[in-house]
This record gives C-alpha cells, structure tokens and sequence, in this order.
C-alpha cells in the first residue's frame, strides 16, 4: 500500500475538479461518504462544492452550513480537524440530527486553509463503522486541504 504522502502526490498531480478529487480521497481513505463545502465570503456559510454517498433526504440539508455548526461548521471555526469515532452517537452536540440520518459514523472534517491561514472550505470524509482516524490519516488529510485551494476552484 502506497504511504499517504505518496497517495497525496498522485492525487494532486494535476489540476483537477472538486469532485475527482473528492472521489479520489474517499479511495484513499476507504470512506463511502464525502463532501467539500466552499467559504461563501459574502454571506460567511460553507457551501457546497462537491459531494459523494449522501443521501438525497439529506443534501438539500448541507447545501449551506453556518460556520459553527455540524462538524464541517466547527472545524471551519476551529481551524482544526473534527473527528467522531461515531457520529451516532455522538453527545458532545456537534452532529446534527440530520446529520445522523445518513447512518455514517466515524467522520472526520478538516478546514480548507489558503496561503494566509484563512479558511476558505472543509473537506469531510466517513466511514460506515465506528472509527478512530489516526493521526497519519488526519495529517494526511489536512495536508491534502492544504494544497486544494491551489488545485481546485475551491
């Protein structure tokens, strides 16, 4: 198996769209569940730029996330990566109910970062099963974050 670094090279090779991108980071992580949420600078809300495994009940749901809220919400607020081992159960508040619809429990969420340090996405990913993302994983996808703004019409 290729080392996340060397998945993180191939991936973002070339210019490509949100949705390539997006479909290639769910193989790599082996999640059946993604979304990439842009920062509206006008109105301060995420977006979304790109999806993949949600459900329909629930993307008319995520179309536009108030920074703050839900897991994409906080980690754009935090600047971090949120993560939940099981969004189902999930009691510190921080998936919404809807969220919880899509039956999708290990998440993992991390802020889309420009040159200046200013968030101007998310990207999510999640697993079907409980599941505590390791700190390789996390890193790699934050590394990834860092470099979609360059690639992608983010």
């Amino acid at each position: 198996m290729k080392s996340y670094e060397a998945q993180l090279n191939e991936l973002l090779a070339s210019p490509s769209n949100a949705t390539t991108v997006l479909t290639q980071i769910l193989k790599n992580f082996d999640c059946v569940t993604g979304t990439i949420h842009r920062l509206d600078q006008s109105s301060g809300m995420l977006k979304l730029h790109a999806h993949q495994g949600i459900p329909p009940f629930v993307l008319d749901k995520i179309q536009t996330i108030p920074v703050g809220k839900g897991i994409a919400g906080c980690a754009a607020e935090r600047k971090a990566p949120v993560q939940l081992c099981n969004l189902q159960e999930n009691l510190g508040g921080i998936a919404k109910p809807d969220a919880q619809k899509t039956n999708v429990q290990g998440a993992l969420a991390v802020p889309i970062m420009d040159a200046h340090g200013l968030v101007v996405g998310v990207v999510g990913i999640g697993k079907m099963q409980p599941y505590d993302f390791s700190a390789e994983e996390i890193n790699a996808l934050q590394k990834i974050a860092q470099r979609l703004p360059a690639t992608l019409s983010v």
